[in-house]
């Protein structure tokens, strides 16, 4: 049986879910969580016609791999049941806050893989479900699961992160705690079919120390948590993650699968419209499995593609960002004013300025300090001041936050001169 739009059953968070719509300034807003990024034709059909009847027809790509809906008006028990109808909702209805798992969005068909991470995904999100226990755990509680593919976002934080690799000819699962595979060092590992009852572990041990002040890994004391846990656990001295391929989630790309191909493709700012989420659905259906899957890039990929050519030119067509050297596709924007009360600056139509003065390197426009829109610190951030004007900062791995300060209450104007007028090496850690 699907959960009911009961909403008031579900505990108070300022974090919209599909259950619970929260208000913005630009009416509400509805995040659909996707297990493992991947989402049918028929499901993307359904948000579309969902956002297109009950809502502004704004869709948003989340950089968690997430689709959410924003502009809902008055009917939001008809667009929660559209969506229920189409299986997008959790199995019951206090699970859906914690439905927090990020794969790669080539799990399953990357080839440098380690393991398929689909199956146990699947296990470890059944449990945050049906165990009732961790329907405690904040909203913004994040795990990412990592089977060392290619195409993998490895610095957003997580409260939890596996990440495999090979010892002696066997998989193993190394993980760590605040932090994530790109830039932190595990704290231990486990033999791969340990995974689930790590993680079962290490939630369990997270609720018996965690006040209710403390929801995020980050404010515990992890050796502490670490000395709870009666999982065998084995060293992790020999622990590399490999790098990935930073430009692989805008492309088409050969999988593991002979003479198939995903095909990866950037929305816009992070949004795109009903019209764009159908065509690619149509396009899945028509050369690929039927299947999508929503990137952390803020994008789609359509997998087990024989005409990655044909796919490329139509998602261009539908106004998808298909090539890596298009200067949107290096800009990350928050909602800004136009939708966010606490905005203080039109980031969407001050990153369109700015992608044209082609600034060469990713910048992260911010309106204000919550940074919403980065998962994590982007090169450049420009953090709004004032309508069109940013203080600018240069990523400083010495440095806590957005990093260095560069300039203050610049305008987009000046920005892109500033930024063109400087070695990329010098936005770089």
């Amino acid at each position: 049986m699907k959960p009911t739009p009961a909403v008031n059953t579900l505990r108070p968070s300022a974090c919209p879910g599909l259950l619970r719509i929260v208000q913005a300034l630009d009416g509400g807003i509805c995040r659909i969580k996707l297990a493992g990024g991947s989402i049918t034709a028929a499901q993307a059909h359904a948000v579309a016609d969902a956002a297109q009847a009950y809502a502004g027809g704004v869709i948003e790509a989340t950089n968690r791999a997430n689709l959410q809906i924003r502009g809902i008006g008055a009917e939001q028990d008809a667009l929660i049941a559209m969506l229920l109808a189409a299986d997008l909702g959790p199995n019951n209805p206090a699970g859906d806050d914690v439905r927090n798992l990020m794969l790669s969005p080539s799990a399953g068909i990357d080839p440098q893989m380690l393991f398929d991470t689909r199956p146990l995904a699947e296990q470890i999100l059944a449990t945050l479900q049906n165990h009732s226990r961790f329907h405690q755990l904040s909203a913004k509680f994040a795990i990412q699961l990592d089977g060392g593919e290619a195409l993998a976002m490895l610095d957003h934080h997580h409260d939890l992160w596996l990440s495999a690799f090979v010892r002696d000819g066997k998989t193993l699962l190394a993980f760590g705690l605040a932090g994530c595979p790109g830039q932190d060092a595990p704290v231990a590992a486990v033999p791969l079919e340990q995974g689930h009852a790590l993680v079962v572990a290490v939630l369990e041990a997270f609720l018996d120390l965690a006040t209710p002040e403390q929801t995020r890994m980050r404010h515990l004391d992890v050796d502490n948590l670490m000395r709870r846990l009666r999982l065998p656990l084995l060293s992790v001295e020999d622990f590399k993650r490999p790098a990935t391929g930073a430009l692989l989630h805008i492309g088409s790309y050969p999988q593991e699968q002979k003479n198939q191909f995903y095909v990866a493709a950037g929305a816009p700012l992070g949004r795109l419209d009903s019209m764009m989420l159908q065509g690619a659905a149509q396009l899945a259906c028509e050369y690929g499995d039927g299947t999508l899957r929503l990137t952390p890039w803020q994008g789609v990929l359509l997998p087990n593609i024989e005409r990655p050519v044909v796919v490329t030119q139509r998602l261009a067509q539908l106004g998808f960002l298909c090539a890596i050297d298009d200067p949107l596709a290096c800009l990350i924007a928050c909602t800004g004013s136009s939708g966010c009360g606490k905005a203080l600056a039109d980031t969407k139509a001050d990153a369109v300025q700015l992608a044209a003065l082609q600034p060469g390197v990713e910048v992260h426009l911010s309106g204000c300090p919550r940074s919403c829109a980065a998962a994590h610190t982007a090169p450049v951030t420009l953090l709004a001041v004032s309508p069109g004007h940013y203080d600018v900062y240069f990523r400083d791995a010495a440095q806590p936050g957005f990093g260095r300060l560069q300039a203050r209450t610049l305008s987009i104007e000046a920005t892109g001169t500033l930024l063109r007028a400087r070695p990329r090496s010098n936005t770089d850690d």
